[in-house]
């Protein structure tokens, strides 16, 4: 008989939660939600309580400490995770309590971890029905939903706990196998997620824990109609996660309609500029920019660049390529397996630089990116923030570089005055020492490089899709009666 209820591990005992006053049944959720209720559903989120670096006196406490079971201790040590972030020591005590939490946070400072954890911890010691998920991971890319599974799959499996990443691009049969046979943890794009539930092959209603992780972004996206559908298909009186950069209108309206009690826990402003992460405008002629771009994306080190429109990723990365700069491109025009290539590539350093769009910039959570160059300024202050932070994450030093036209210098400085960036400004040329000194900028060889591999081996394939050690090589024929030589 399949538990309708799992009992967190965690020396933190999670309350029972009270069912929700509103009904949860299909279709429009505005049309089942009653007009007038007795007393709010959530607590305003200016009035919930907001956790910062600064609320945190004296030494920082331990994963033990915070309230995690000794198994999840040992293997986040023997990933060599000895101290939790500040978003991680705000968030993990009440998402362990069983609480509905909104967190807000800057990329790269353990968001994953700050819900990925609570998560893991109850959901541990009981097993999902066939077809019936206990745990879900909303995001709005593939990209992110791999990532996720990444840092997420190892410390599940200690736990006995079964994952499937669950998104479009990827084998849907395969998907649809693991679910038949029984997932703890779903990590889902929306649409693919609503594909599969509408062909019946996966049933919501187990599900304990739900996490919308980015969640402006997919707001961004126009996911947010297709997260309602979601949720309102998931089990009544279950846990609600919510990690978002920003809140604004529309992500708001998902707080107040499916967070119970929320509490705040916020890091910095959305605004803030993080103090590890260097910025700076370099105005150029539009003759010199091409060969500007060319002289950083030759520097030392992981270089991101951006740009705005897909063909133009396609065109830089060739141009980088015929002069000596070994370079790849990702964006949403690309396959699935040609957007894994360029982002182990640029994870092996292959090819050390990696021209992207904004549709692919939220999927890229890539450690050791030194230095995200616009080649194209960004269209406003929120693009610009998620743009930057693919470098200087978690604690680690960055710089951010905007190449501005004549004509774009007075727009470039409204939007990063909006997002509230304070930032120098630099008129330079080919071979500029101030160019030199900012990115490290050198002269490319002229020589042109060969295009990356157009296809994965399976074995780098299996590491790309975040499945971590591929499975052995197979060669069409049993080995069971081969010959011996």
């Amino acid at each position: 008989m399949r538990p309708t209820t799992s009992t967190p591990t965690s020396s933190t005992a999670a309350p029972t939660r009270k069912p929700r006053s509103r009904p949860r049944t299909g279709g429009s959720p505005a049309a089942s939600r009653p007009v007038t209720r007795r007393e709010p559903v959530v607590a305003p989120v200016e009035r919930a309580e907001i956790v910062t670096d600064a609320a945190h006196d004296g030494p920082i406490p331990t994963f033990a400490e915070l309230g995690l079971p000794e198994v999840l201790v040992a293997a986040l040590l023997k990933r060599g995770m000895t101290a939790p972030f500040a978003i991680q020591v705000a968030a993990l005590p009440d998402a362990l309590a069983g609480r509905d939490v909104l967190g807000r946070a800057e990329t790269g400072s353990g968001k994953t971890l700050a819900f990925g954890l609570p998560m893991l911890t109850r959901l541990a010691g009981t097993k999902a029905a066939p077809k019936r998920p206990r745990g879900l991971v909303l995001v709005p890319t593939r990209e992110l939903a791999l990532q996720v599974n990444d840092a997420l799959e190892p410390l599940g499996h200690v736990l006995g706990l079964r994952m499937k990443v669950v998104v479009g691009g990827l084998s849907m049969g395969k998907q649809i196998d693991a679910l038949h046979r029984g997932v703890d943890i779903v990590i889902a794009t929306p649409g693919r997620l609503m594909d599969l539930i509408e062909r019946k092959s996966c049933d919501l209603r187990d599900v304990e824990l739900t996490v919308l992780d980015e969640a402006d972004h997919m707001s961004d996206m126009g996911f947010l109609p297709v997260v309602r559908e979601i949720l309102d298909q998931v089990r009544p009186g279950g846990q609600r996660l919510l990690f978002s950069a920003t809140l604004d209108k529309m992500v708001k309206t998902i707080v107040d309609a499916y967070l119970v009690d929320a509490v705040t826990h916020s890091t910095s402003l959305p605004t803030t500029q993080v103090s590890t992460m260097d910025h700076h405008l370099l105005l150029v002629h539009p003759g010199d920019k091409a060969s500007v771009v060319t002289e950083i994306a030759n520097r030392d080190g992981r270089t991101l660049l951006f740009v705005r429109t897909k063909h133009g990723a396609d065109r830089l990365a060739t141009q980088l390529r015929r002069v000596g700069v070994r370079a790849g491109a990702l964006h949403g025009g690309m396959t699935q397996n040609a957007r894994n290539r360029s982002l182990l590539n640029f994870k092996d350093g292959a090819t050390p630089v990696l021209v992207a769009t904004d549709v692919a910039a939220r999927g890229i959570h890539v450690d050791g990116i030194d230095l995200v160059l616009h080649v194209d300024p960004p269209a406003d202050p929120k693009d610009y923030l998620h743009r930057a932070g693919r470098t200087a994450r978690a604690g680690e030093s960055g710089v951010v570089v905007t190449m501005v036209l004549p004509d774009q210098v007075r727009d470039v400085e409204r939007m990063t005055r909006t997002a509230g960036i304070t930032i120098a400004s630099l008129k330079v040329c080919p071979g500029h020492s101030g160019l030199v000194r900012i990115t490290g900028s050198r002269a490319p060889s002229g020589v042109a490089v060969a295009e990356p591999p157009r296809e994965l081996t399976p074995q780098r394939t299996h590491r790309a899709a975040g499945f971590g050690k591929p499975p052995a090589a197979r060669t069409g024929r049993s080995t069971r009666h081969r010959p011996k030589h």
